[in-house]
């Protein structure tokens, strides 16, 4: 089984820092063996109020957005790179909508689970047009929690989730750093991890239309602790300051988002094993002599 994972992030000095993440699972999350891969006890997001704003997202949503599309097209693009099919998928949370646009038969995909907290999320997936070249894929839609999955132990073969699973709690800070994210997929079982990141630059009319682009997309803050009360007063200020500060000379405000993605496989007899230290026959040293360039 297969993993594909995005993530994302606004770089811009601290004004916003959002996770979107794709994911690419290899091996199942399911509720059978929820204890093993929940290895964090910090409650870090609040999930009913994800869920709440999820709601929201799914009437305010860009008709495809390019940012959530391009995402959506790369991660899929990941399927392409394997030979092996992927029968029966799960997808859970962030971009669903992007993600069954944007299929086009990619993967070998027969049987397609659209999984979501969000119930309204659910329903705009589940009334979007389908691709003619998705018609052949049985699709079925399911109100759950990425972190209690309700699917049985070795019953997919892959896992996706597009900008979904940097709000769930079981991943404490892993995101933060690129450094992490080999270690967190190899911490959660999986095996031959990839992990590679791109950056997005979207410039919008003034920060206000970041923000709005943000609440669209079901990304504004879920902490906790977060500050409850932000007065009007207080968000055109600091939006004002913003564009004074960031603006490029056309006006526009530009907004980087750092996309990490990530796959990983389930452990499986047949994959390679990586060989004992100390145990080449060939050092670097002579492997940069041959491929050296002469001065």
């Amino acid at each position: 089984m297969r993993l594909l994972v995005p993530a994302a992030k606004i770089l811009r000095r601290g004004f916003w820092k959002g996770k979107p993440l794709p994911f690419h699972l290899s091996s199942p999350f399911c509720t059978d063996n929820a204890d093993s891969l929940q290895s964090s006890k910090v409650k870090i997001f609040d999930r009913d109020l994800k869920r709440i704003q999820r709601n929201r997202a799914a009437w305010l949503m860009r008709p495809k957005d390019s940012l959530v599309d391009t995402v959506a097209d790369n991660l899929l693009d990941r399927l392409e790179d394997c030979t092996k099919a992927f029968p029966t998928a799960l997808c859970l949370g962030g971009s669903l909508e992007a993600i069954k646009r944007l299929l086009r038969g990619r993967g070998g995909i027969e049987k397609l689970i659209m999984m979501d907290s969000s119930h309204d999320m659910i329903k705009l997936c589940k009334d979007s047009a389908q691709d003619a070249s998705n018609s052949n894929i049985e699709t079925s839609f399911v109100v759950g929690d990425e972190e209690f999955l309700p699917i049985k132990e070795s019953s997919l073969d892959l896992i996706i989730s597009c900008l979904g699973l940097h709000w769930t709690n079981d991943l404490p800070g892993a995101m933060i750093q690129v450094r992490d994210a080999g270690n967190l997929l190899t911490r959660a079982g999986f095996t031959i991890p990839g992990v590679d990141v791109d950056e997005y630059t979207v410039r919008y009319d003034s920060a206000l239309e970041l923000i709005e682009h943000l609440r669209s997309m079901g990304e504004t803050n879920a902490l906790l602790q977060r500050n409850k009360i932000l007065k009007r007063d207080t968000a055109l200020a600091t939006a004002a300051v913003y564009q004074s500060m960031f603006a490029a000379e056309d006006g526009t405000v530009p907004a980087t988002f750092q996309v990490i993605y990530m796959t990983g496989w389930r452990e499986h007899p047949s994959q390679q094993k990586a060989k004992k230290r100390g145990s080449a026959n060939i050092s670097f040293k002579d492997i940069q002599k041959q491929f050296a360039t002469p001065t």
